[in-house]
C-alpha cells in the first residue's frame, strides 16, 4: 500500500503549480556491496523501499560492487538506455576504502550517465544513533549503576580494511557511541585489520570490562556478523539493517552531495 499511495505524490511533485513539469531530480543509486548471504539482499531492498517512502518522486535504485544483481554498471548502463542523465551514488558503506575511493569512481567514470560519488555513510551521528537502538534491542540498559557501568564495554565490530581511512572513519563512530552510552567503545575488525575481535574483548577484560557487548557494524546479515556475535561474551546486536536512521542517512548524503562541489573521491563527512 505504500508503495502504491506514493506514486501520485510522487508524479505530482513533478508538476509545477502552473502546470509545466519540473525536471525529474538526479537518481539515487544505493551501491551495496554484494553478499552471499540471502539476507544481505533482502534487507537492503527493504531499506530501500524506506528510502522510498521517504522522498516519493525521487527514482531510486540499488547498485552491487559484486556477488549480487544487479551489479552497479548493469544498473547505470539501464539508467542511460531509460535517458536518465544524472544520478547520485551513494555507498552502503560505513567507511572511506578501496571500493569507496577506487571501484565506485571507476565504475561511475565509465558509465554514459553524469555522476556524483556521495561520501560513505559513516561516521555519522545517525549511526551510532542506530548502533545504540540495535544494542538496547539485544539487551543493553540504558541506566546503570556505577559498578556495572565500571564493569561494561563495548565492542564495535566492523569487517576491516587495509586503507588507514577506513580505520579513521570506525574509530569515529566508535567515539560517536561512546559518548552515547558512557562507556569505553573499542573497534574490532573481522578480517584484514587489528584489533580482532577476540583480542579487543580480551583487551577489555584486562581492564576490568567484564561485561562485553558487541556492536554489530554491518549494513546487513552476513558471515562476518555472524561470527563477530559469536565471540561476544554478554550480549551481540543485530547489524545496522534497516532501522529508520538508516533510510534518512542515505537521503542526507543524496543531499550532501548535491549541495556541494563535485570530487573525484569522497570525502569524509561527518554532519
Amino acid at each position: 500500500m505504500n508503495r502504491i499511495g506514493s506514486h501520485p505524490a510522487g508524479r505530482l511533485s513533478l508538476v509545477s503549480l502552473d502546470g509545466r513539469r519540473r525536471p525529474e531530480p538526479p537518481a539515487l543509486v544505493v551501491v551495496a556491496h554484494g553478499s552471499r548471504d540471502p539476507r544481505a539482499l533482502s534487507t537492503v531492498r527493504t531499506l530501500l523501499d524506506r528510502v522510498r517512502a521517504l522522498r516519493p518522486g525521487l527514482p531510486v535504485h540499488l547498485g552491487h560492487i559484486e556477488l549480487n544483481e544487479p551489479l552497479l554498471t548493469d544498473t547505470l548502463a539501464d539508467l542511460d538506455a531509460r535517458g536518465t542523465r544524472d544520478a547520485v551514488l551513494v555507498p552502503l558503506l560505513l567507511s572511506r576504502g578501496y571500493h569507496v575511493k577506487r571501484d565506485i569512481p571507476e565504475m561511475a567514470a565509465a558509465a554514459r550517465v553524469r555522476t556524483r560519488v556521495a561520501a560513505p555513510l559513516g561516521p555519522h551521528p545517525l549511526l551510532a544513533e542506530t548502533l545504540h537502538a540495535r544494542l538496547v534491542e539485544a539487551g543493553w540498559r540504558t541506566r546503570m549503576a556505577d559498578a556495572e557501568r565500571r564493569s561494561s564495554a563495548v565492542v564495535l565490530a566492523a569487517a576491516g580494511s587495509r586503507d588507514p581511512d577506513s580505520a579513521v572513519d570506525t574509530a569515529r563512530t566508535a567515539h560517536l557511541l561512546s559518548e552515547r552510552l558512557g562507556v569505553p567503545v573499542v573497534p574490532a575488525y573481522a578480517s584484514t585489520a587489528t584489533p580482532t575481535v577476540p583480542t579487543a574483548i580480551q583487551a577489555l577484560a584486562a581492564r576490568g570490562r567484564d561485561r562485553v557487548a558487541i556492536a554489530s557494524y554491518f549494513t546487513a546479515p552476513g558471515r562476518f556478523a555472524t561470527e563477530c556475535a559469536e565471540w561476544s561474551p554478554w550480549i551481540a546486536a543485530a547489524p545496522l539493517g534497516t532501522h529508520p536512521a538508516m533510510a534518512h542517512l542515505l537521503l542526507h548524503r543524496y543531499d550532501q552531495s548535491l549541495a556541494t562541489p563535485a570530487t573525484t573521491t569522497p570525502e569524509l563527512a561527518s554532519a
